[in-house]
């Protein structure tokens, strides 16, 4: 099901498929932003929804396969579907390797491009689901002191509380307190969650070894 918001932007410098393709997107209920280049796409302001890219290989200026770069390197949940009127075996499967969902040849079949856009779209939700949890899991190891998040890169790797109270040359009671504290300030109850949250937050663990 189509949620409000997902939005479906088309760049390619031929206006007459800028056209046909928002109509038809238009006509299967999404929102649609067409531009005529890559460069023009870049000035827009940050898209923060779900959405997908449609994007034409050969264009004047930054041609699709270098703003495809530019999206990685920017980390964008917007998935791209390829299109093209000069068939290339080895660029699509370079463009589908680096994360392109299709790649298909003008004219396309109709019924495929909806297929694509919904599954690009669905990865897009996805991804952004995905770093709403990164930096929900950023945030909660933000109100850990210095002391437990020291204890907590212990934690995660399944050290018992009297192995980290002698890594640390602490009391084993010190760190049950300090475990209890990072349980509450991350909202959990098990290891498993602190393994879970920690793991979003990029957090790596201690050397364990004793």
């Amino acid at each position: 099901m189509k949620q409000v918001g997902e939005t479906v932007f088309v760049i390619d410098d031929d206006e007459s498929v800028r056209s046909s393709l928002s109509l038809f997107l238009q006509l299967s209920d999404y929102n649609v932003e067409s531009f005529e280049s890559s460069e023009e796409y870049l000035s827009r302001e940050d898209y923060l929804r779900a959405g997908c890219i449609i994007l034409d290989v050969n264009m004047s200026g930054k041609s699709g396969l270098e703003l495809q770069e530019v999206l990685i390197s920017r980390n964008s949940h917007l998935p791209i579907i390829f299109i093209t009127g000069y068939g290339n075996i080895h660029m699509s499967v370079d463009t589908v390797k680096k994360g392109a969902i299709n790649y298909l040849e003008k004219p396309f079949n109709e019924e495929e491009l909806l297929h694509s856009v919904s599954e690009a779209v669905g990865l897009s939700h996805k991804m952004l689901a995905e770093k709403e949890e990164i930096l929900k899991a950023k945030q909660l190891i933000r109100t850990l002191t210095r002391r437990e998040f020291e204890i907590l890169t212990f934690i995660i790797t399944g050290m018992l509380n009297k192995q980290i109270a002698y890594k640390l040359n602490i009391g084993e009671h010190t760190v049950k307190v300090h475990r209890r504290s990072i349980c509450e300030k991350l909202r959990v109850r098990s290891v498993p969650e602190i393994i879970r949250i920690a793991d979003n937050a990029g957090i790596i663990p201690s050397d364990n070894r004793i």
